[in-house]
């Protein structure tokens, strides 16, 4: 991975494909909150906090599967963990608070991370620029709507999943020339390894609160692309 500390300011008209949540705005720590709120929710006599944790992981895992991501998706994983870990009955009024521990994400106001509004509009004087997130479409939509940033993109992809086969039909459909073509963002598992397996370059913006789901080793770049990794999203100006 090369080091941050080596700028090397690459020509203009490059491609770049750019990440959403975590990336550009908060995201996973309202999910985080909400979680906790629902952990201690459910105060388990048997299970830790940390095991109950560990099981809504897998519920999470799972759910993705048949209800894809998105807010649907998490207030299901929520009511499932919580039959599946406790023997009182799912009554209307556990219904509804559980609901509401989800619905409380959907209420938040789109926070900005540092910079990244003037670096977007800088970037996108001299380069391409592509939202490429995953979700649900009508939430995503409406996030990148609502955050101010839509008129820097020359196009928006929500993708139901990030792979290798994702990047390689975004890839065709753009008309994207893979040596100058770079895809940004906070998830080693989405964003990195995926983009670098089909033949693009890439960028890792570590975030402190990414979701678990998304951990990964980062992989090394195959000969010929480049990976980069940087502190935050405004260092991109430096090298683009």
């Amino acid at each position: 991975m090369n080091s941050p500390n080596q700028v090397t300011r690459r020509p203009a008209n490059q491609t770049l494909l750019i990440d959403a949540d975590d990336t550009l705005w908060e995201n996973n720590i309202y999910f985080e909150r909400a979680i906790t709120s629902f952990v201690s929710y459910l105060d388990h006599r048997v299970h830790t906090a940390e095991e109950v944790r560990s099981h809504l992981n897998q519920v999470e895992h799972d759910t993705i599967r048949t209800h894809g991501y998105g807010l649907h998706s998490f207030r299901q994983s929520l009511i499932t963990c919580f039959q599946q870990l406790t023997d009182t009955p799912m009554t209307d009024e556990k219904h509804r608070r559980i609901e509401s521990f989800a619905r409380s994400i959907a209420e938040q106001e789109i926070e900005l991370l540092p910079n990244v509004a003037p670096t977007l509009s800088e970037l996108a004087t001299r380069h391409r620029l592509i939202l490429v997130t995953k979700g649900d479409q009508t939430e995503q939509t409406d996030k990148l709507h609502r955050s101010g940033l839509a008129p820097h993109f020359t196009a928006v992809e929500v993708l139901p999943e990030k792979h290798h086969q994702a990047y390689l039909s975004l890839a065709s459909h753009h008309s994207c020339d893979a040596c100058k073509t770079w895809m940004i963002g906070n998830s080693p598992r989405s964003d990195v390894n995926p983009a670098l397996s089909a033949g693009l370059n890439a960028i890792f913006i570590p975030h402190d609160f990414t979701w678990v789901l998304e951990h990964e080793v980062v992989n090394q770049p195959p000969a010929g692309q480049q990976l980069l990794e940087l502190a935050s999203f405004a260092d991109l100006t430096q090298h683009f």
